[in-house]
């Protein structure tokens, strides 16, 4: 599935500040582009703009303290009938700040207090700038329904007992999830036209095509594999694909294993020939398709993606002189080897996903081939995603991350990100990568106001990704929204293209018969936590946590924010 990188890069990311790692792919942050949406916003001395999620400002922002001041709507309550006040904000924040286990701390942890005097005004205070600002409170939880806001890592299991969006969480199982209407939901425009959403998972590639073709379920929203288009060639199925904010890459684990090894990790970079997977892996779904050339955003959203960046990845002799360099050299076997040991490589990607299944099959003897001993070692999604990629339990991972639409990455690739006993394993940067000089200009990009300095900082981050050898870009990926056009009506593909996947405009489809509507889910997750690891994946964004949980920003298709029905204004930014 996709993983969600808190980025905030969630979801993540989701998505505090993340990105999402998915059934595609995954989340610790993640990866993002920025480009804020909403109407400007006079803050002090500064204004903030509608692009890029960066502002403009006539003085330096260093060091100074920022405060976010967000009034409720006065409607706005849980699905209970109680207020959602400014405690709810506050609750969220401590739970994302010092729960054990919390996905991402990122931007919560430059907060130092919530004034909750006024119920329907939460003034936040925060120690530093922070650009990235709209990715908080983006999942919002509810005060009251927790003993300790400070520790909820054992709530929230098998079950998610409020929500403050259109949809309520009638029941779930390892089978199925079950929404209904919020009968409580404050904005009869956005009623929804069914009775009910039926979720159910369909975690492998054919199976969930196939449960489409036969009408078992409705709608699905799977990845893009060679054959997808040619399978729901059917006159009573549609499909749309939306290029937003997913992309795929391949990911060295390097705290631990083989690749802790530089020369053997940026000598195994340099030996997988991207090319070769475009021909074989992406041509056929996507004729004509690029490889992605910048590491953690994507060219269609901002400047922050410099689509050079890894241009020139692929160089196999330049592989093999680091290592003759390094001391290794290749035994009888063609294995490159080092003190007699040949370290064998772990490739880890979700069962059930053809795609990766294929790219496997193709690369692990071309591996060979350059002297690395490669091996499968697969997992189901949700072990993937909310286990192994937690634990850092593998050594080269291909996943997609869905990024929220700033580039933030400070919640997957900062020394500070890296889960550990130390941290209380927090955080999402499930490479392993710490990179002190790399963590300070993370640091420095989200306290950056001025867009055009933020773009130069993101740039030479994506630039030391590239010199250590922290991942490879491979392809930017369409969200893909397919639906029998005899089973449902309404705008079903709006959303394509959107982080928040198919959430946003649900309430306007409409069964033709009936009033169910059946989804078939690529990932199921294994509990329901919105701030743990449970929540390391988009199709547990997309079936627990968008439809359920309010926010004070949303993204929309083109990659911008848009404030919520939750909030009564635009809030109030002031920086010094």
């Amino acid at each position: 599935m996709k993983r969600v990188t808190k980025t905030a890069q969630a979801v993540t990311v989701l998505l505090g500040s993340a990105l999402i790692a998915g059934a595609c792919g995954s989340s610790k942050d993640n990866s993002s582009d920025t480009t804020a949406a909403g109407a400007a916003t006079t803050a002090g001395n500064t204004t903030t703009s509608g692009a890029g999620g960066a502002s403009t400002t006539s003085g330096d922002n260093t060091g100074k303290a920022m405060t976010i001041t967000i009034k409720l709507n006065p409607k706005a309550v849980w699905d209970d009938g109680s207020p959602i006040t400014s405690k709810d904000l506050e609750c969220s924040w401590k739970a994302n700040l010092n729960t054990p286990g919390a996905l991402s701390t990122t931007g919560y942890d430059q907060i130092t207090g919530v004034d909750t005097g006024d119920p329907t005004t939460a003034v936040v205070h925060l120690k530093t700038v922070y650009a990235p600002y709209k990715n908080l409170f983006n999942l919002i939880i509810k005060a009251a329904a927790f003993k300790d806001c400070n520790d909820v890592s054992a709530d929230m299991q098998d079950n998610m007992p409020f929500s403050g969006r259109e949809w309520k969480l009638d029941s779930w199982s390892k089978d199925q999830a079950v929404l209904v209407p919020n009968d409580k939901f404050w904005d009869s425009a956005r009623t929804p036209k069914a009775k009910k959403i039926v979720m159910v998972p369909r975690t492998d590639t054919q199976t969930e095509l196939n449960s489409l073709k036969s009408a078992e379920v409705d709608f699905i929203f799977p990845q893009a594999a060679a054959g997808v288009t040619d399978t729901l060639k059917d006159p009573n199925i549609k499909y749309t694909p939306g290029y937003g904010l997913q992309y795929e890459g391949l990911y060295f684990q390097q705290d631990t294993g083989p690749f802790k090894d530089a020369d053997f990790r940026k000598a195994f970079s340099k030996s997988v020939d991207r090319n070769l997977m475009l021909k074989s892996i992406y041509d056929p779904i996507f004729p004509g398709a690029a490889l992605l050339n910048c590491g953690l955003w994507v060219p269609t959203i901002g400047k922050w993606c410099d689509n050079t960046q890894f241009a020139n990845s692929y160089d196999p002799a330049g592989a093999q002189d680091m290592l003759t360099k390094a001391g290794w050299a290749k035994g009888s076997d063609g294995m490159w080897a080092k003190g007699g040991t040949v370290p064998t490589i772990r490739w880890m990607v979700p069962t059930g996903n053809k795609r990766r299944a294929d790219a496997q099959a193709l690369m692990i003897p071309e591996f060979k081939k350059a002297g690395f001993n490669v091996v499968a070692d697969n997992a189901d999604a949700a072990t993937v995603f909310q286990k192994r990629l937690p634990a850092l339990d593998f050594d080269l991972a291909m996943y997609n991350n869905l990024a929220s639409p700033d580039p933030t990455v400070t919640s997957i690739m900062a020394c500070s990100s890296v889960p550990s006993p130390a941290n209380n394993n927090k955080g999402q940067n499930s490479s392993g990568w710490c990179d002190e000089d790399a963590s300070k200009v993370m640091v420095q990009s989200d306290q950056e106001v001025d867009e055009s300095k933020r773009i130069d900082e993101i740039h030479k981050i994506g630039q030391y990704v590239v010199d250590d050898a922290v991942m490879l870009p491979l392809f930017q990926f369409p969200n893909i929204a397919a639906w029998r056009t005899d089973k449902l009506d309404g705008p079903i593909d709006a959303d394509a293209a959107n982080y928040r996947g198919f959430n946003n405009n649900s309430y306007e489809w409409t069964p033709k018969s009936g009033s169910q509507i059946t989804i078939g889910a690529e990932q199921w997750p294994e509990c329901l936590n919105v701030i743990t690891e449970c929540a390391n994946s988009s199709w547990y964004q997309w079936t627990v946590g968008f439809p359920l949980l309010p926010a004070v920003w949303d993204t929309t298709a083109d990659g911008n924010y848009k404030t919520t029905d939750l909030v009564a204004a635009e809030p109030d930014i002031k920086i010094g």
